[in-house]
């Protein structure tokens, strides 16, 4: 990933998604809060809600707007519709299409959750020496369904999906501790080691996102990721969802440190 790629301002990345681009948002715009998105129909909103309440780990809300709107004031002018570099779009639990703009797919009883997002404090792992393997890589993160099934809500239900990063053992304390000061961004690892425990088979064959290097001796590390509503998606089988693409994030004008604990 190129630096000067890196160091776009969230307005100038998000004007980029707008125009076209894509691919996964890791290390952009560093400092600034990144975002999971799903829509779902307003007569499901209220089960999407109790079901982020179960389930704060894969689903810390960050905002949820009204129903048809499609801003946000975690980035003022921002348009949820264009301003993401890729959606899905699902019916009944299928995937139905995969564009860079939902324009014409949104609807006016759609109520938008945003969620936080790992992207969001890999800038304070990379700060204490952690290191961010599919960022040094030009990668997208390596993202896996679990057996992990997450609490249900009314017609909501699915298995936890993880992030993972590989990480050498005498950072590990570091990365939990780091990452434990951000509860809205998943906070602190969900497992660390052996990826049969959470039912991951082989962490070459990631569900979502791309493998990437694990050196000998370094420390497989999951944490909860927002991807997880996706999972949800296709077990729930809702009428109508649009998410965005695993990866490929909703940059805000938010900083990170306003969600960090001290």
């Amino acid at each position: 990933m190129s630096s000067t790629r890196a160091c776009l301002p969230p307005r100038a990345a998000r004007a980029r998604f707008r125009a076209g681009a894509n691919g996964p948002t890791a290390g952009l715009a560093p400092g600034h809060t990144q975002a999971n998105l799903i829509a779902v129909p307003a007569a499901l909103a209220y089960d999407m809600l109790l079901f982020c309440q179960r389930n704060p780990k894969p689903c810390p809300v960050l905002d949820v707007t009204d129903a048809g709107a499609w801003t946000t004031p975690l980035a003022p002018g921002a348009d949820l519709r264009t301003d993401l570099p890729g959606y899905r779009v699902w019916e009944h639990g299928e995937l139905v299409a995969e564009p860079t703009d939902v324009t014409g797919y949104w609807r006016d009883d759609l109520v938008a959750f945003l969620l936080g997002c790992s992207f969001t404090f890999e800038a304070a792992l990379i700060a204490a020496g952690v290191p961010v393997r599919h960022i040094e890589e030009g990668r997208n993160v390596p993202m896996y369904v679990t057996e992990r099934p997450c609490r249900p809500a009314g017609r909501l239900h699915g298995r936890m999906v993880v992030s993972m990063r590989p990480v050498p053992p005498d950072r590990l304390d570091t990365a939990i501790r780091e990452t434990a000061l951000y509860p809205s961004f998943h906070g602190s690892p969900v497992h660390c080691g052996d990826p049969a425990t959470l039912g991951i088979a082989d962490l070459d064959r990631p569900d979502f996102g791309d493998a990437v290097t694990v050196e000998p001796g370094e420390i497989p590390v999951f944490w909860a990721c927002g991807v997880t509503p996706q999972t949800v998606v296709t077990a729930s089988r809702p009428p109508f969802a649009i998410t965005h693409a695993p990866g490929q994030m909703f940059i805000t004008d938010a900083r990170d440190e306003h969600h960090r604990v001290l």
